[in-house]
């Protein structure tokens, strides 16, 4: 087990393409931590931006207490981003989040202190992601927020998580076991399972992922039923992708134990009736009425439903959830 002395700070990896001026807040963000000592160094990796980015990174660089190292590659998704990140690292752990996360300002701290209570190589730590205030949420993105897009809904503190949980936005594990053991598989070129996926392979060499709540990072993206919709549809090629994988089979498998194919069938069958029987609500979804949450879902579903091919579509929702993009 390695000595807890190991963790006195982290390296904070920050995959980005064409986001300037949410990633300045996020860098903001981490220059007003409540221990920047914590943090031996802040990699931003960029995957090929056309704005001003670098330019923007360099500058925070010259006002930092800590490291800011600006890394450039080639357009190839934030799957190769995040390798880079992690063969450039020079800490012994890592934290990953994204371009349009802004942590609280403890977020290091207590990923920190949770590593130097659970040591162990294999020990990795999640954190809560919720939306800012200012960002003025309506009902239907807290629900999408925690039940869709994440599932922190399904949670508790201090618990060990399913690899599903994997979420590269607020996780941060030690670097040798990642180095070890696995990375992230290139293959994906959006920011959607491919952390899942990664996690799942961590969890056959004894990844153990716990939750901590306290540890918060405000996800700063407006999101509206279309935007949902449009995003669930742009992830069709990684949800193929990730049916064809060993992590996307296995969920796949639980769904089926879970409902037969003759109760799927049954159940689309409902959801679909349901959904026109109360179509009239749907203007109601970006409103600040909150609706319950089985009907943003029936009509999250039936606004983006694939005919079924090889199993891919049916993996989602709260089998492998679909994350924003770096």
């Amino acid at each position: 087990m390695p000595e807890t002395s190991m963790f006195d700070s982290l390296s904070v990896i920050v995959p980005t393409y064409n986001r300037e001026h949410v990633l300045a807040k996020a860098l903001e963000g981490y220059l007003a931590q409540s221990s920047p000592r914590l943090i031996h160094e802040l990699l931003v990796v960029d995957d090929g931006s056309t704005d001003g980015t670098e330019s923007m990174v360099r500058e925070f660089s010259r006002l930092s207490a800590f490291p800011i190292r600006y890394l450039r590659q080639p357009n190839q998704g934030p799957a190769a981003a995040r390798n880079l990140g992690i063969r450039e690292a020079r800490s012994a752990l890592v934290l990953f989040t994204d371009s349009d996360i802004i942590p609280e300002r403890d977020l290091v701290e207590q990923h920190l202190e949770w590593h130097r209570k659970n040591s162990q190589i294999t020990a990795a730590v999640l954190g809560y992601v919720t939306w800012p205030q200012e960002l003025k949420a309506t009902p239907f993105m807290r629900w999408y927020g925690e039940r869709t897009l994440f599932g922190f809904d399904h949670l508790r503190n201090k618990q060990e998580a399913s690899f599903r949980f994997f979420y590269t936005c607020n996780l941060s594990l030690k670097a040798e076991f990642l180095r070890t053991c696995g990375q992230f598989d290139e293959e994906f070129k959006s920011a959607a399972y491919e952390d899942i996926e990664l996690g799942y392979r961590l969890s056959k060499r004894g990844l153990q992922l716990f939750y901590n709540s306290a540890a918060i990072g405000y996800h700063h993206q407006f999101f509206s039923f279309e935007d949902a919709c449009r995003k669930k549809l742009g992830n069709v090629f990684a949800a193929q992708l990730f049916s064809r994988k060993e992590a996307g089979q296995q969920l796949l498998k639980e769904t089926r134990r879970r409902l037969p194919r003759a109760g799927r069938a049954l159940a689309k069958g409902l959801a679909l009736g349901v959904a026109r029987v109360f179509s009239p609500a749907r203007r109601l979804i970006d409103s600040s009425l909150p609706l319950p949450g089985i009907v943003y879902e029936l009509f999250l579903w039936a606004s983006t439903r694939q005919p079924e091919t090889q199993g891919a579509t049916t993996i989602s929702g709260s089998d492998a959830r679909q994350r924003t993009s770096s």
